[in-house]
């Protein structure tokens, strides 16, 4: 099979152009990179798409598209049933082809939104320990995969601070009760031997900013009300007593020991999902109402920060689901002396499939418009009647897409995803809240898994750079393509992004005055990125 392989992929090259013909694109000179290698497809059985697996001596890459002519535009398309990454370029045309006027997308680039901060996943110490358990070539590529210009390059990292859900067993970085001057605040193997060789591989892989922000889940127990980790529970007393002041110096040592390995935070959120710990949670929490947390940040947590050094690092507050949007922020930020050491608002999607409501985030964006909104976790197969993994499926991967599109069309500045990589359960997890992930790892076989979730997500990552801008685009009707346009750092270079998560194919027409009609039809179930100048 293997000698076969390269003739596979030269005829469905040949099938892809063949197929833009018959759809009425002129193509001109490709985009198409032959130094890029191609998906190796593993078909599941019952999957409704593919994955591309990977190992030590083979895995697929992806380029960036430069250099495109005017006159032209170069359009990258993953689909169900075909392609991953598939590059082609074409010319514009001087009129739309469609007769059916409702599928006109006009772009404005004079009225632009926000500015894109990035994309990336974190850098748990499950995910860290699953790529530890390949070969070192393995994890080279998985690496790659991420963060090298041959990959999807992420510029987002998130750390949790200490144990989480996915870690091998609760842990702080201070388990010494009553250590009021955390005088045994040390990090852990899992951060010495996992997670710091890893971040520092991946940014050294990377040739752009990756910005790093933690997380905690939290305090250690000797510091709740609980006396425990995990479950119900919060920070004992109240904000500006010494047990206040400790977690907030906590936060400092955390800085402190990750700068002397050489990597420093962009950014903190305050607490991870602070209302999971009003319930009995399986997992550890810490319970801060928006009361509670806007009076440790500005008695404790700011002040302590400020004192340190690291003004700059930039708080989020919330890192909870969006529906608690826009109140519990503007409790925070309408108190003068806490909303001076905040920069954004961190929102999670779980709740999103019982409250779907992202003009919640727009509504924030108006009340605090110099305030950043950040997607900071997200994930498929955490819903109890699904399984933790699914290999191929195409629809999670359309999950995230959408949840992408919905949040950047609602002033959100960027996407994290949970963790980079998981084993084939979903895992480790000592909570057995196993989750998917968009790569999955065979140690076994030293194989990974890329999932469509990894394309879709690229598709971004890849494409829309930190420094972007979201800019107007507007249909002449009511259409079913999901589509968002943005302005590149360059300030000549255009991307649209379309979705259609439909089953069949859609005939689109994108005009910009400056350069023309891009004419073309999406294929039902995929999504496509058009870039032009």
């Amino acid at each position: 099979m293997a000698g076969n392989f390269p003739r596979i992929v030269l005829m469905s090259w040949m099938v892809h152009l063949l197929l833009l013909v018959l759809q009425g694109c002129d193509q001109v000179e490709a985009v198409y990179n032959q130094d890029e290698v191609e998906c190796k497809r593993k078909t599941i059985k019952y999957a409704t798409s593919f994955v591309c697996e990977c190992s030590a001596t083979y895995c697929d890459t992806v380029q960036s598209v430069d250099n495109i002519k005017a006159g032209t535009f170069a359009m990258i398309t993953s689909s169900q049933a075909d392609h991953r990454f598939s590059k082609s370029q074409h010319l514009m045309a001087k009129k739309s082809n469609l007769t059916d006027m409702s599928q006109l997308l006009k772009i404005n680039s004079s009225v632009e939104y926000q500015t894109i901060l990035g994309f990336g996943g974190a850098f748990t110490d499950s995910a860290t320990i699953n790529i530890m358990n390949l070969s070192s070539k393995a994890q080279d590529n998985l690496l790659k995969s991420y963060y090298s210009t041959d990959g999807i390059e992420y510029t987002i990292g998130r750390i949790p601070m200490a144990s989480c859900d996915f870690s091998l067993k609760e842990y702080s970085y201070d388990d010494v009760s009553n250590d009021f001057d955390l005088e045994h605040f040390s990090l852990v193997t899992e951060d010495i031997k996992f997670k710091i060789p890893i971040i520092q591989r991946s940014l050294a892989m990377s040739k752009k900013v990756v910005k790093l922000f933690a997380s905690p889940w939290s305090a250690p127990a000797w510091m709740k009300t609980s006396n425990e980790m995990s479950g119900r529970g919060q920070l004992l007393g109240q904000a500006g007593d010494k047990y206040h002041q400790t977690w907030a110096n906590y936060f400092v040592k955390f800085l402190d020991a990750y700068k002397l390995n050489n990597l420093t935070m962009w950014g903190l959120t305050i607490e991870n999902e602070p209302s999971a710990g009003a319930t009995d949670n399986a997992w550890q929490a810490m319970y801060l109402s928006a009361e509670m947390e806007r009076d440790f940040i500005k008695k404790d947590l700011g002040p302590a920060l400020h004192q340190a050094g690291y003004a700059d690092v930039k708080l989020m507050v919330l890192d909870d689901q969006r529906l608690f949007l826009p109140s519990y922020v503007q409790t925070i930020l309408s108190d003068a002396e806490a909303a001076k050491y905040i920069s954004g608002t961190g929102v999670h999607w779980y709740a999103d499939f019982f409250f779907d409501s992202p003009s919640v985030m727009t509504d924030t964006h108006n009340l605090f418009p110099d305030k950043f909104i950040l997607s900071t976790e997200a994930c498929n197969g955490y819903l109890p009647d699904s399984p933790a993994v699914v290999l191929g499926s195409w629809e999670r991967g359309e999950e995230y897409s959408h949840d992408i599109m919905q949040d950047l069309s609602n002033w959100v500045t960027g996407w994290t995803d949970w963790n980079l990589a998981l084993n084939l359960q979903g895992g480790p997890n000592w909570a057995k809240n196993e989750v998917d992930s968009p790569i999955i790892i065979d140690a076994e076989k030293d194989v990974f898994y890329k999932q469509p979730m990894f394309y879709h997500l690229g598709h971004f990552s890849k494409f829309i750079p930190p420094g972007s801008k979201r800019i107007q685009m507007t249909a002449t009707g009511m259409d079913s393509l999901e589509k968002l346009a943005f302005k590149l750092p360059d300030g000549k270079t255009i991307a649209v992004v379309v979705l259609n998560r439909l089953d069949e194919t859609k005939p689109l027409s994108i005009y910009n005055p400056a350069s023309g009609y891009i004419n073309a039809l999406v294929a039902g179930r995929s999504i496509n990125t058009y870039l032009f100048s």
